[in-house]
């Protein structure tokens, strides 16, 4: 028995399009087939040759609570880790976007990390090999250092996302 990666994860959202936005526009995923499931949703990739769906986007149907809306925030999960490259860019991409996030120095290692949030509020960590990365590591200063534990994901300050 093994276990060899993550296949995927799924989110549940209100808002289908600013989370395309967000992950396709900001983070570089790309959209790939998706089977007909009777409700509205996405399959985000890595933008590899081939490469597998790993993040599912669900809305309306089965993504409602009892309310008529899906879910915010990550709930019993805290966060999401990525495994990225090209640090810098995605910094400048946040900034691009108005969105809000937090830098990481992981203690006693290489690993740079970037903190953001999907327009659900679902909390995403970019990690990334320090010594592979040009340029100035993670500021570590307050305010912009991550903090475990304290969100800063504020919904009404969101920006509002939309597909190129």
């Amino acid at each position: 028995m093994i276990i060899s990666g993550l296949f995927h994860i799924a989110i549940k959202t209100n808002d289908l399009d600013a989370t395309r936005a967000f992950y396709c526009d900001v983070l570089g995923l790309k959209d790939v087939f998706r089977p007909d499931f009777g409700f509205p949703g996405a399959w985000l990739a890595c933008p590899l040759p081939g490469g597998p769906a790993i993040i599912h986007v669900y809305a309306g149907g089965p993504a409602l609570g009892a309310d008529g809306r899906a879910p915010s925030g990550t709930a019993a999960i805290d966060h999401l880790s990525l495994s990225c490259a090209g640090y810098h860019e995605f910094r400048e991409r946040f900034i691009a976007a108005g969105l809000d996030y937090r830098e990481f120095l992981v203690p006693g290692t290489t690993l740079w990390q970037l903190f953001v949030y999907d327009p659900s509020g679902v909390q995403l960590e970019l990690t990334f090999e320090g010594s592979a990365e040009a340029g100035r590591s993670p500021d570590m200063s307050p305010g912009r250092a991550y903090v475990a534990g304290s969100s800063f994901f504020d919904p009404a300050t969101y920006p509002r996302l939309r597909r190129a």
